[in-house]
Formats: structure tokens, sequence, C-alpha cells
């Protein structure tokens, strides 16, 4: 899958970033994905999963374009 190779290819450090700030509708706040897949989009990768704290639906679109 494309998604997951993109996904990948960012620094360690740079996703764990991005995994905690993911924000939910529900929490009305920041909060960290779990659960999630990667999934592709038009301008990079969506992580598609659920809030930590409420079990929400969240995602987070990650713009690969250079």
């Amino acid at each position: 899958m494309e998604a997951n190779k993109m996904w990948l290819s960012l620094p360690k450090d740079f996703r764990k970033q991005l995994i905690a700030n993911v924000y939910c509708t529900n929490c009305s706040d920041i909060v960290t994905i779990t659960d999630f897949i990667n999934v592709d989009h038009p301008v990079g990768v969506m992580l598609d999963g659920k809030c930590e704290n409420c079990g929400s639906k969240v995602a987070r679109v990650v713009d690969m374009d250079e």
C-alpha cells in the first residue's frame, strides 16, 4: 500500500508528533489517535482511527507534497 510506504518514510519522532496531534470534534481538543490505518489521500496520507479519550472517529491528513 502506497500510503503505508509514505507514512514510514517520515522520521519516527515526527510520526509520533502527528499521532499525538489530532483534533477530536467530540472532545473539542487535541488528542492522540489510536487504532488507526493509513489511507491514500490526494495530498498524501490520511490517518483514520479513534480518539484515545472518547473513542470517537478521528482523522488526520498528512500533506506529503514537497
